[in-house]
C-alpha cells in the first residue's frame, strides 16, 4: 500500500482535520492552481458551517421526513467471538452514509453514518492481527468524513489519511497491538458536530487467548443528540449547534433511538444465561453512568482492561470511552439498562431492556403474598 500522499492530499487532510500548524497557513498560500484551493477549501469547512443541516428533509405539513429508516442498530447484530490461534490480516470495509431516520417514533433527524446506523457496526479482531480500514463516502453525503479509531497506535488515529471528500474513498493498516475495547469515530470538524450526527461505533480487539464463553453478546453505544425538537414532540427534527455548545442535548440515546432497544426490539435471554454487554460512549459530551436495574455487574472491565472489578452497580463511561462486562441472568423479567442521570433515560430516550424468560427462582427472588 503506498503511504505517501501527495501535497494536494496531505493539504485537504491536514486543513480537515483541523491542523493546528502555523506552517500549514503559508504551504495552502503556496499552493499553485484553482483545483488544490478547492480541495482544501472544500475539506476545511469552517464551523459555523455545522451550526445546521443543509440538507432539507422530504416531508408533508412540517411532519416527519418521508425517506426516513430505522437507523438504529440491533444490539444483537454483532460478529461472533474470534475461534483462530493466530493473526490474520482483517479487511474492514465501512461507508460513510447521510440519511434521515426515526430518532423517536414520531420524529426523523438527518443522521450521519457509518454503514448507515448508529451506531455504526461493531469491528472484532484480534491481538496481533493486521487490520485493513477502507473507509468510502457515499456519493450523495454532504460533508467530508474519516475515521480515527482509538485502538490504531499512530497520527490521529487513522483520521490524517482517511478524510475523504463524498465519492472518494481511502485506506490504510495497523497492527492490532492492545486487547481491549475502543470508541471509533469521525473526526473531521466541527468534530462534535460529526459526532453529534451519530458517527461512532465500537471495535473490540480480542486479547490472544480470546474471551471467556458466554451465552449471549449485546453492542451498546450511548450517544447525546442536539436538535430543535424534543423527544416525541413530531415532526423533523434539525441540529442545534447553539445547543451542542452548550451541551445541553434533547436527546441521549442508546443505539440512535429513544427507547429503540425495547418493546419489540428488545434483546432477550433465558434464565441462566451468562450475558456480555459491549458498552461504549460516543459523546461527543456527556459521561455516561451505565446501570441495570434489577441486577449488578459481575465482571467489569472498564475501558476494556485486562483486571476486572466486581459487582457493580453503575459504573462511569466517559465520551470516547468503553467498556465490556458480563452478569448472569438468575431471575426471570424485565431488566431495564439507564443511563442513571435519570432525566437522560426518562426523558431524553437513554433506555434499554433485557426480557429474561423461564422458571422463576424464590430462592433468589421470592413476592410475598399478604
Amino acid at each position: 500500500m503506498n503511504k505517501e500522499l501527495s501535497r494536494r492530499g496531505f493539504m485537504m487532510r491536514a486543513a480537515a482535520l483541523g491542523l493546528a500548524v502555523p506552517a500549514v497557513g503559508a504551504l495552502l498560500s503556496a499552493c499553485d492552481g484553482d483545483e488544490e484551493e478547492e480541495a482544501v477549501s472544500a475539506a476545511a469547512s469552517s464551523d459555523d458551517d455545522h451550526d445546521a443541516d443543509d440538507h432539507v428533509a422530504a416531508a408533508d405539513d412540517d411532519g416527519p421526513s418521508a425517506d426516513a429508516v430505522r437507523v438504529a442498530k440491533d444490539p444483537a447484530d454483532i460478529p461472533g467471538p474470534i475461534d483462530r490461534s493466530e493473526p490474520e490480516h482483517v479487511l474492514v470495509e465501512l461507508e460513510t452514509v447521510e440519511l434521515d431516520g426515526w430518532i423517536d417514533e414520531e420524529t426523523t433527524f438527518r443522521f450521519w453514518t457509518f454503514n448507515g446506523t448508529v451506531p455504526g457496526p461493531m469491528v472484532r479482531v484480534r491481538e496481533g492481527d493486521t487490520v485493513e480500514v477502507r473507509l468510502k463516502n457515499a456519493d450523495d453525503s454532504q460533508h467530508p468524513h474519516n475515521i480515527d479509531l482509538h485502538s490504531v497506535i499512530g497520527p490521529g488515529g487513522g483520521g490524517y489519511v482517511t478524510t475523504v471528500a463524498p465519492g472518494e474513498e481511502a485506506a490504510f493498516e495497523f497492527k492490532a497491538l492492545y486487547p481491549g475495547v475502543y470508541i471509533y469515530h469521525c473526526a473531521v470538524p466541527h468534530i462534535p458536530t460529526h459526532v453529534g450526527h451519530g458517527m461512532y461505533g465500537l471495535i473490540v480487539v480480542e486479547p490472544e487467548e480470546g474471551l471467556p464463553p458466554v451465552d449471549k453478546e449485546f453492542y451498546i453505544v450511548q450517544g447525546d443528540f442536539y436538535t430543535d425538537l424534543r423527544p416525541n414532540q413530531g415532526g423533523h427534527a434539525n441540529w442545534d449547534g447553539d445547543a451542542q455548545f452548550r451541551e445541553q442535548p434533547n436527546y441521549v440515546l442508546f443505539n440512535g433511538m429513544f427507547a429503540g432497544a425495547t418493546g419489540e426490539h428488545t434483546m432477550t435471554a433465558e434464565v441462566g444465561d451468562r450475558i456480555r454487554l459491549f458498552v461504549g460512549n460516543g459523546g461527543p459530551n456527556l459521561i455516561s453512568s451505565f446501570h441495570m436495574i434489577g441486577g449488578l455487574i459481575d465482571v467489569l472491565h472498564r475501558e476494556g482492561q485486562a483486571e476486572a472489578t466486581h459487582n457493580v452497580e453503575t459504573t462511569l463511561i466517559p465520551a470516547g470511552g468503553s467498556s465490556w462486562m458480563e452478569f448472569q441472568m438468575d431471575v426471570p423479567g424485565t431488566y431495564v439498562l439507564v443511563d442513571h442521570s435519570l432525566g437522560r433515560a426518562i426523558d431524553k430516550g437513554a433506555i434499554a431492556t433485557i426480557e429474561v424468560e423461564g422458571p422463576d427462582n424464590p430462592e433468589i427472588f421470592n413476592p410475598l403474598d399478604d
